[in-house]
């Protein structure tokens, strides 16, 4: 096999470069977390949420279920994070299953614990597969519920984003107008859908910025520590898995330490390449769990700091 002068220097100017070693540290992130369910999942939470508090995120989000289904175990996870942490909490809130005055009434008591920050999002139906029908007397859609949260309070609010168009748009220009209404309705930043390969982020900023969309879009990272589940979720959301993803994990279904280290290997290396395509801003879905997340961002600089005492108490 014959290897080009030019494929030579290339490899050699791979080789020499440091990996993680010069980057700058200059990036933000945050972390999502899920309510939960039972005792034992609280103290995944909590040490989840402990664990990740160093590292002074921008802010941390708390997942509300198909139809509501978690509505109070959102709102005391969000409002305990709010009141026992240093750090700021954002509520998910979806138009699902609820009238205006239902969904508003959440709002009230999310600003009355002093939570500030809305995760605005149209929601999925309570039946799996259901196509999604707005709640009579509720919020069409999420540009809707973003403005109706502005008119309540000056909510900073995030909104969803997908890079590979989400399932029920018919193409991408409508579901990036979809994204540029619920902006212009008074949202902040959008936060993408999971994705596996740092070129999907890249076209889908370029086609976002062509529409004239100038908010920050933040990337959603998903470490992927159980393949088939991630399989199963990305077939869900429209996420295309790529074959060489595929064979990674081929045979490593009684082996979760090794499917843990190429997880974290595949995420930092996503993760590093966004950072090196100018992205400042990462999103971290941590599924409860803060080693992979707590890692990736120690390799992108990210380094903890003192915990404000007084804040946290």
């Amino acid at each position: 096999m014959t290897i080009s002068v030019n494929q030579l220097e290339e490899a050699q100017i791979a080789l020499k470069a440091p990996l993680y070693a010069d980057v700058a540290g200059d990036l933000d992130v945050s972390f999502e977390f899920f309510p939960p369910k039972n005792e034992k999942m609280e103290e995944q939470l909590w040490d989840a949420v402990r664990t990740l508090e160093p590292l002074a995120p921008s802010f941390v989000s708390v997942t509300y279920g198909a139809g509501g289904s978690t509505r109070e175990r959102t709102h005391a996870t969000v409002a305990r994070i709010q009141r026992e942490t240093s750090l700021a909490a954002a509520a998910h809130l979806t138009c699902v299953e609820a009238t205006k005055a239902e969904i508003d009434q959440v709002a009230e008591e999310y600003w009355a614990a002093g939570v500030r920050h809305i995760v605005a999002l149209r929601g999925d139906p309570p039946a799996s597969g259901a196509k999604f029908a707005s709640h009579p007397g509720g919020y069409e859609n999420a540009a809707a519920l973003v403005a109706g949260l502005k008119r309540l309070h000056p909510f900073e609010i995030s909104v969803a984003a997908y890079p590979e168009c989400h399932p029920d748009s018919p193409d991408m220009a409508a579901d990036i107008d979809n994204l540029k209404a619920k902006l212009d309705a008074g949202a902040t930043r959008a936060i993408t859908q999971f994705f596996h390969e740092p070129e999907t982020f890249f076209r889908y900023r370029d086609k976002v910025a062509a529409a004239g969309i100038t908010a920050e879009i933040v990337p959603g990272i998903m470490p992927v520590t159980n393949f088939a589940s991630v399989v199963r979720m990305s077939a869900m959301c429209g996420t295309e898995v790529p074959a060489w993803m595929a064979r990674l994990f081929d045979g490593l279904e009684e082996h979760p330490a090794a499917r843990q280290l190429i997880a974290a290997t595949l995420a930092a290396e996503l993760s590093r390449k966004l950072y090196a395509g100018g992205v400042k801003s990462l999103h971290f879905y941590t599924l409860n769990r803060a080693e992979l997340a707590f890692a990736i961002c120690h390799l992108l600089g990210v380094r903890s700091k003192p915990v404000n005492a007084a804040a946290a108490a």
